[in-house]
């Protein structure tokens, strides 16, 4: 891994919440050098569609893409997705293969067919106090990537907790879906080996990045371009233009496109000590999280 191996270096805010467009999505690049990161379509309230039409059709070459969500569910745990159900899934491909196929009438890449099934049902916490019998009880199951992010800091949830402001399960699941009709026309790392050129996706946790440009886990957040642009300094990065308030999922996406360009290049990102081959292939893994 060379600091040349990537051009330019995108970070995806995503959103699991009901409806089409989605405040919640924000999508930020920059190039390689130390240039001012960008948003793309600013004035834009994105689709999830439109996101996954974007990364097939408008991407720059040699791109690097963070998505800030869980790219799979806890599996080593218990060495299954869902145990004590046949039809649990193999392996994190099919896993986004089953939501997909589950969630085909479903709108908007959403996932409710998915997260009401009886059976995988079970495993979830949903909203109106419906605990699924599997759930586990606390805080819910966790990868061995978020107990890695944890390692270091951050606050975590499971994917199969889908309730309450922080929770990432529902955007999760949504991009599992993406991720399916991706398919193999970008490489997810670290589900699919690193090529040695071209674009790739990872999953990302922006508050690794901001706690990178000096903030602490609690004040992951900036909402306000003064911070952004002190984190920003931080990583090395030009600044963004502006005074006064800024929504924090673009001031996530522009930070974390900066870090993703600073860090890109560090052999041991790519290479976590936790990361196995059957982890890469269930789990996944967060980009950052060593």
């Amino acid at each position: 891994m060379t600091a040349a191996r990537f051009r330019n270096f995108a970070a995806i805010d995503w959103s699991g919440a009901a409806g089409e467009h989605h405040k919640g999505i924000a999508v930020a690049i920059c190039t390689s050098g130390n240039g001012v990161p960008a948003l793309v379509r600013p004035n834009r309230r994105w689709s999830r569609p439109e996101v996954l039409d974007w990364l097939l059709g408008e991407l720059p070459a040699d791109t690097l893409v963070g998505f800030d969500m869980g790219i799979s569910l806890a599996h080593a745990d218990t060495g299954s997705f869902f145990p004590g159900w046949p039809d649990s899934p193999d392996d994190a491909r099919a896993l986004w293969a089953m939501i997909d196929r589950i969630c085909a009438g479903d709108l908007h890449l959403s996932v409710n067919s998915f997260v009401d099934h009886p059976e995988i049902s079970r495993h979830f916490r949903r909203h109106g106090g419906r605990e699924g019998d599997l759930f586990g009880g606390g805080r819910g199951r966790f990868r061995v990537t978020e107990q890695a992010q944890e390692a270091l800091g951050c606050k975590p949830y499971s994917n199969f907790n889908l309730v309450g402001a922080a929770q990432v399960g529902k955007s999760s699941l949504s991009g599992m879906r993406l991720l399916h009709q991706l398919g193999r026309r970008l490489p997810i790392w670290p589900i699919d080996d690193l090529p040695g050129r071209g674009s790739a996706v990872v999953e990302i946790y922006t508050t690794i990045a901001a706690m990178a440009a000096g903030r602490s886990p609690n004040r992951s957040k900036m909402r306000d371009h003064a911070e952004l642009n002190t984190a920003l300094d931080a990583l090395g990065s030009g600044r963004i233009e502006g005074v006064g308030p800024i929504a924090d999922h673009a001031s996530d996406a522009l930070l974390t496109s900066a870090w993703l360009r600073r860090i890109a290049h560090d052999p041991a990102l790519w290479q976590p000590a936790g990361l196995t081959p059957e982890i890469a292939q269930t789990e996944g893994w967060t980009f950052g999280a060593v």
